[in-house]
């Protein structure tokens, strides 16, 4: 086989993988790999769970796609079980997290215009991450991605990540402002927490200016942190939450869901997808949000926190290692140089990893792990890190 027909967006790594089973890849030579990415966050049960396996092979066995010109069971039920679980009021089901964030985005125009704004502004941050879309790659505070491909959209502003000065600088000076998207935790960003209240803080903002607060959980939702959705952790109530990834178990749905202010802007016409929400992605959907929520999200927190207490562990004496952080499963190991080349050097040690923002190694299992797996995972790591220090040293 060759790869000389596809595009190069991306530098593939020399592996291909033919199965997986829990927390394991397998390639086609038969070696095992630990997976610490999880498709990118994507995998939260792991791969080839028996519930998500039955749950495709039955849909797919009666019917597979419809349209939204029609009503569709599965999808009526996901948004029921969906917008119950997370507190919200109405869904839009998408293909991908890009499609539900720029959902947001013309929500929060849409939004704008109902208040006679022609320009309507959304306040977003520096370091964030919403997609490779025109829209929100406009969003996104990335120039590396963004480059070559201006001329971006307007109608974004953007705020330096946890200042909530700055914010209300922007709304002061910018009466177009009209909502604030942003991530509770910046991933591609490098696995950056807000502060502790601030997203309270945010929500009383908002409010107090009649602002939309849509929140990224692309990444963060589907119980990656210990909650459902992050957000509920600070008992507040967004009225946009965009999430996908973790929500097919690898099947590709995404959604956007709205509450108060925002739930009654969509009408019929105003927005579509032909794919979004069909059967075969709500059964699916709907067999992970049911699994997910049936004991795996109660475990998340315990398993995160041993997760980052045997990395500090593993590196209280490495000096280039300046920081372990993050929340639930989604957790960083900073080092204070780039340190890409520890994606390869992982590899060959059997353990897959991701790193981002140059220096960050972000490690975003399937929620699954158990204690053997994650001791294994920081065994494999710690290894890697060693060898990248001796050549380093060595240079």
């Amino acid at each position: 086989m060759s790869d000389k027909f596809l595009m190069p967006t991306y530098n593939r790594q020399p592996v291909t993988f033919e199965r997986g089973e829990g927390c394991w890849l397998y390639d086609d030579k038969g070696n095992a790999y630990l997976d610490g990415i999880a498709g990118i966050a994507v995998c939260n049960l792991g791969h080839c769970h028996p519930a998500i396996t039955h749950a495709i092979t039955e849909q797919a066995g009666k019917l597979v796609h419809t349209s939204n010109l029609y009503r569709i069971s599965a999808q009526e039920k996901l948004a029921t079980l969906l917008c119950s679980t997370a507190n919200m009021e109405n869904v839009f089901f998408s293909n991908s997290g890009a499609e539900a964030n720029e959902a947001a985005i013309k929500l929060a125009r849409l939004y704008g215009h109902k208040k006679n704004i022609d320009n309507p502004t959304i306040i977003v941050m520096e370091g964030a991450f919403h997609g490779r879309t025109m829209a929100t790659l406009s969003a996104t505070g990335n120039r590396k991605v963004q480059a070559g491909f201006e001329p971006l959209l307007s109608g974004f502003a953007r705020a330096p990540w946890n200042d909530l000065d700055a914010i209300k600088k922007i709304i002061a000076s910018n009466h177009n402002v009209v909502a604030i998207l942003l991530e509770p935790i910046q991933g591609e960003g490098g696995v950056n927490p807000l502060r502790k209240g601030f997203l309270n803080e945010l929500r009383a903002l908002c409010d107090s200016h009649e602002l939309l607060l849509m929140l990224d959980e692309i990444q963060t939702g589907n119980g990656r942190t210990g909650t459902y959705f992050a957000y509920q952790q600070e008992n507040i109530l967004p009225d946009v939450v965009t999430t996908a990834k973790g929500l097919g178990n690898g099947f590709p749905i995404g959604a956007c869901l709205t509450s108060g202010r925002a739930s009654a802007l969509f009408g019929p016409g105003s927005h579509g997808s032909t794919y979004g929400g069909n059967p075969l992605g709500c059964s699916t959907a709907l067999a992970v949000v049911e699994t997910l929520t049936n004991g795996v999200i109660d475990a998340v927190n315990k398993r995160g926190e041993l997760l980052r207490a045997s990395l500090r562990e593993a590196f209280s004496d490495t000096d280039m290692v300046i920081e372990v952080r993050g929340q639930g499963l989604i957790n960083a190991v900073q080092f204070d140089r780039p340190c890409t080349a520890l994606v390869g050097l992982c590899r060959e040690r059997g353990l897959l990893i991701n790193v981002t923002a140059e220096s960050v190694v972000r490690l975003i299992p399937p929620l699954v792990i158990n204690a053997k797996e994650i001791a294994l995972l920081v065994e494999r790591l710690k290894d890697a890190v060693v060898a990248f220090q001796n050549e380093q040293e060595a240079a």
